[in-house]
C-alpha cells in the first residue's frame, strides 16, 4: 500500500509539473542536460574548496566546542570569569546569523590593516563558520556532560582520580556516546553551510555556478551545484539516522554504555 501510494503521488506530481504551461521554458532554463554536463567539471573543482573547509572546519568545531563546553561546566567561584566568557560566546554566536558573521569576519578583519592578519577567503570563511558552529556544538557537548550521573564523577574521585582524569576517562566517553547523533546532525548542516563562503569571493561550487550562470544566463549550474551538495550530505544523513536508531535501541534495552 505504501509503495502504491508513493508511486501514485510521484506520477501525479510529474504530470502536474510537466503539463504546466511554463514547463518547456523551465526545463530549458533549469534542467538543460548539455549545460549540466558542460558545467559539471568547473563546479566539481569548486566543490573541492568546500570539502577543504568542511574537513578543517569540522575538526576545529569539535575542538573549540569541546573546550567551551568544558569551560561552561567548571565548578567553583575561581572559574566564574571563564564560565561567563564561555556563556557570552555561546549566546552571541548562537544568536547571530552565519551570513552576518561571514561578512563581519571576512571583510572586517582585512579592513583593520593589521600585519599578519590573513586575507584568504578560505581562512576567514573557515574561521567564521567555526565561530558559529562551535557555539552550537558546545551546547551539545555540555548537554552530554551534564547527562552523566553525578555518581559517576563521585565514583571516579573516590578511586583517586583527579578532576581532569575523571573528565577524560569517565565523563567524556559517556558524554560523547550520548551526543554522537546530535553531532552528526550538526555535521550535515555544516556540509550545506560551507557553500556560504562564496559571499567572500571564494571560488567554490556555488561561486563557480554563479559565474557560469552569468556567462550563459542559464540556471542549470545552480541545480548541478545543489545536487552535488545533496550527494555530499545524503550519506552522512543516513549514518546519522543509523546511529540515532542504534542509540535508541540501546537506551530502550537498558544499556548505558
Amino acid at each position: 500500500m505504501a509503495l502504491v501510494s508513493t508511486l501514485l503521488f510521484a506520477v501525479v506530481a510529474y504530470l502536474v509539473v510537466t503539463r504546466s504551461p511554463g514547463w518547456p521554458r523551465v526545463q530549458t532554463t533549469f534542467f538543460s542536460p548539455q549545460v549540466a554536463l558542460d558545467s559539471l567539471p568547473e563546479i566539481a573543482r569548486g566543490l573541492l574548496l568546500n570539502l577543504r573547509v568542511l574537513v578543517v572546519g569540522g575538526v576545529l568545531v569539535l575542538v573549540v566546542g569541546l573546550l567551551v563546553a568544558i569551560a561552561r561546566t567548571l565548578r567553583g567561584p575561581a572559574f566564574a570569569p571563564l564560565r561567563l566568557l564561555a556563556t557570552g560566546y555561546v549566546d552571541l554566536f548562537r544568536g547571530m546569523p552565519l551570513i552576518i558573521v561571514l561578512y563581519l569576519v571576512g571583510f572586517g578583519f582585512p579592513a583593520l590593516g593589521l600585519q599578519g592578519v590573513p586575507t584568504s577567503p578560505f581562512v576567514l570563511g573557515t574561521a567564521a563558520i567555526v565561530l558559529v558552529y562551535a557555539a552550537y556544538v558546545a551546547e551539545v557537548f555540555r548537554a552530554g556532560i551534564e547527562s552523566v550521573h553525578p555518581s559517576q564523577r563521585a565514583a571516579a574521585r573516590s578511586l583517586g582520580l583527579t578532576h581532569r582524569q575523571s573528565m577524560r576517562i569517565v565523563v567524556l566517553p559517556q558524554a560523547l556516546r550520548t551526543v554522537t547523533p546530535a553531532l552528526l546532525n550538526d555535521f550535515v548542516a555544516l556540509q550545506k553551510d560551507v557553500g556560504l563562503i562564496s559571499v567572500l569571493g571564494a571560488i567554490d561550487a556555488v561561486r563557480s555556478a554563479q559565474i557560469l550562470v552569468g556567462r550563459s544566463f542559464n540556471f542549470t549550474p545552480y541545480v548541478v551545484a545543489g545536487l552535488l551538495f545533496v550527494l555530499l550530505a545524503v550519506p552522512t544523513a543516513r549514518i546519522a539516522d543509523a546511529v540515532s536508531a542504534r542509540a535508541r535501541r540501546r537506551q530502550q534495552s537498558g544499556h548505558l554504555l
